[in-house]
């Protein structure tokens, strides 16, 4: 299938690791310009080599940004005038008891996880209108609506995403823009790795460590295992398309069946 994608130029904020390089491989493999960030230049540079390496033809560049500076978030606008897809998946997030999380660490999360993607959706989303083409997506979370008590800020500001993303897909009646947000559940992304390899480091096998992790902490769930982040990238290269047109001010479940609700 010819998803459409030639020539679009795409931005994807935290794209050099896990679900926001797996992103950007299949968005460059449709034949999208390719617009990466990342903390440091060595890791972008990583990150281009493995986007190549996959997709050879690839038109790929990447900004060094720290998402919890909004004058390096300024400096990002600067150097990209214009995007036609724009993959707000930037995020962070920390298992801590809810009395623990100081005022401070609560302004983090919210400057990274949602200023983010309202500074770049209110640069990129009045051109968009203006071009009658775009698409805005948010990587939120079923912790979005299944709020973590382990990570309560965490899911609060990924129910703040589907917020903003419901609220400017209302301002695209009638035009060719569409604003979605993408669930992922429990992804094999770098992060979920690392916590496999510490219960593993504990004497479990990583299969022991998965079974453990789907049977206490997400046994509502039908896959029972952790998705690979090409199983929800496919889904975001998808709504980027012009094929998705029909998808708007969608939250779109790519969770596993985490999620119980029919609604």
């Amino acid at each position: 299938m010819d998803l459409q994608l030639t020539g679009k130029v795409a931005l994807i904020t935290g794209s050099t690791g896990g679900i926001g390089l797996a992103i950007a491989r299949g968005l460059a493999a449709e034949g999208a310009h390719i617009i990466i960030t990342g903390r440091t230049e060595g890791r972008i540079q990583e990150a281009r080599a493995t986007i190549q390496g996959a997709v050879p033809q690839a038109n790929v560049r990447g900004v060094a940004v720290d998402f919890g500076k909004p004058e390096e978030v300024a400096n990002l606008l600067r150097e990209v005038a214009n995007v036609d897809i724009l993959i707000n998946n930037v995020g962070i997030f920390d298992p801590k008891p809810f009395t623990e999380i100081p005022d401070e660490e609560w302004l983090r999360f919210f400057e990274v996880n949602v200023m983010s993607g309202v500074r770049l959706s209110r640069h990129y989303f009045p051109q968009m209108l203006a071009n009658n083409w775009g698409r805005v997506i948010f990587i939120s979370s079923e912790s979005g609506l299944q709020i973590p008590e382990e990570m309560i800020h965490y899911g609060t500001t990924k129910t703040a995403q589907l917020a903003v993303a419901r609220g400017l897909a209302e301002l695209t009646k009638g035009t060719n823009v569409t604003v979605n947000s993408v669930l992922p559940g429990p992804t094999a992304s770098e992060g979920v790795q690392e916590f496999i390899g510490k219960m593993a480091a504990e004497g479990k096998t990583s299969a022991e460590a998965e079974h453990e992790f789907f049977r206490d902490a997400r046994p509502s769930s039908l896959l029972q295992r952790f998705a690979t982040t090409e199983e929800v990238a496919n889904m975001v290269v998808y709504l980027s398309s012009p094929l998705a047109l029909a998808t708007n001010g969608a939250s779109v479940r790519v969770d596993g069946g985490v999620i119980r609700s029919i609604g």
